[in-house]
């Protein structure tokens, strides 16, 4: 975007009660948003209502102030070097996968290297989305279809939220390792680009912002609102050849991004779970409704007629030995009696050598822990030496 001509846009885009489709419709009829300005109110009125009229041509309080934050945001240099762009709807930049679907925004905030940002984002990624509380399989399974999906050359669109969400960021980076130069993953935030949320996500965000994109159509210093996060679902879908849901409840919000993808003749994805874990009840839903089981990556693949890569894993069954997962004490127990042991078995099959990388705990103490499980009928044996949670009631 020009310079010269962040302010019409800002003021079109920030207007109160002024939505984006009253902004379109204006810009349809007027052109550039200074001649949305410069028209008298009868002629607003046409297309508008009164109050919108109102709202367009009196001085916004506030605005100014606005304006140089946001000139201020552009002059500065993100983390690791990267760069603040704004790109607007009629701008050559504007990603054209946006252009399609049904709400697109009037402005965009992106933050990411300049080779990244300063051409239009490709509408050929794959969103990855799930729960924000998945199982231990769940957030690997995320990751490892996220590592090798983006080695295939997919970038991967996500919300930059805890759990599915994260775990698919970090995979795409670990495929991006070896890509210098390549997209590899795009956050899209519900929230203004000068602030991170969660904060947890903060070292997560600066990776992705040296070698990926960050991308919001909320003005700077919004703060995290509830009603913004459905919203950003469609950018999500929009920016994605197809959603793959890894892990979801029935009232998750993921399933407003196949919703998303559906209504915008895009593909969904759905990996099965136990039939007892209520993290797999969305995805199970969605399968009923017509989206594609998926058990490796190399399924997501065929359907979008993408090569697949060798090199790259499908799944993953195995968990890295992560410290932040050692058991409250050797015993197997949590405080209040709480069996933590069960809670790292999740609701998945798993190898004896998965939960001892996953609890910590020495080979013969899982091992008589597993067994006081199986004779309370809490844990059972299936074929192959792996063990699964069972469901008493």
């Amino acid at each position: 975007m020009e310079r010269e001509d962040l302010a019409g846009w800002l003021r079109l885009a920030l207007a109160p009660g002024v939505g984006a489709g009253t902004a379109r419709r204006l810009l349809t009829a007027f052109g550039w948003p200074d001649a949305v300005f410069a028209q008298p109110a009868a002629a607003l009125e046409a297309l508008c209502s009164p109050a919108q009229a109102r709202a367009l041509l009196d001085e916004q309080e506030g605005f100014a102030a606005m304006l140089d934050r946001t000139r201020e945001w552009l002059d500065a240099t993100g983390p690791e070097g990267a760069v603040h762009r704004i790109v607007a709807l009629g701008d050559a930049a504007y990603p054209p996968g946006l252009l399609e679907i049904a709400d697109p925004p009037l402005i965009l905030y992106l933050l990411g290297p300049a080779g990244l940002v300063d051409a239009p984002l490709p509408g050929d990624g794959l969103a990855i989305v799930g729960s924000r509380n998945p199982t231990p399989q769940g957030a690997v399974d995320a990751r490892l279809f996220a590592r090798a999906l983006a080695e295939a050359g997919l970038p991967i669109v996500s919300g930059l939220a805890l759990g599915v969400d994260g775990a698919a960021h970090e995979g795409a980076l670990e495929a991006a390792m070896a890509a210098d130069g390549r997209l590899s993953t795009i956050a899209v935030v519900g929230t203004g680009l000068d602030r991170v949320y969660p904060a947890r996500h903060r070292s997560l965000a600066h990776r992705i912002a040296a070698r990926g994109v960050i991308l919001s159509e909320q003005p700077l210093g919004t703060p995290p609102l509830t009603a913004n996060f459905p919203r950003r679902n469609r950018l999500i879908s929009g920016l994605s050849q197809g959603t793959l849901v890894v892990e979801a409840a029935l009232a998750s919000g993921s399933l407003i991004t196949a919703r998303c993808a559906v209504e915008q003749g895009k593909e969904v994805f759905a990996i099965p779970g136990s039939i007892h874990s209520p993290q797999s009840r969305g995805c199970h839903a969605l399968i009923r409704q017509g989206a594609k089981l998926v058990e490796t990556a190399a399924d997501v693949l065929e359907e979008l007629r993408r090569p697949a890569v060798a090199s790259a894993p499908a799944t993953g069954s195995l968990f890295e030995n992560e410290g932040e997962r050692g058991l409250e004490d050797a015993s197997g127990r949590g405080p209040e009696d709480r069996d933590v042991l069960l809670e790292h078995l999740g609701h998945a099959p798993a190898t004896l050598d998965a939960l001892c990388a996953r609890t910590g705990l020495p080979t013969p103490l899982l091992q008589a822990r597993l067994l006081e499980l199986e004779l309370d009928g809490r844990v059972g044996r299936l074929p192959g030496g792996l063990f699964q949670r069972i469901e008493l009631g």
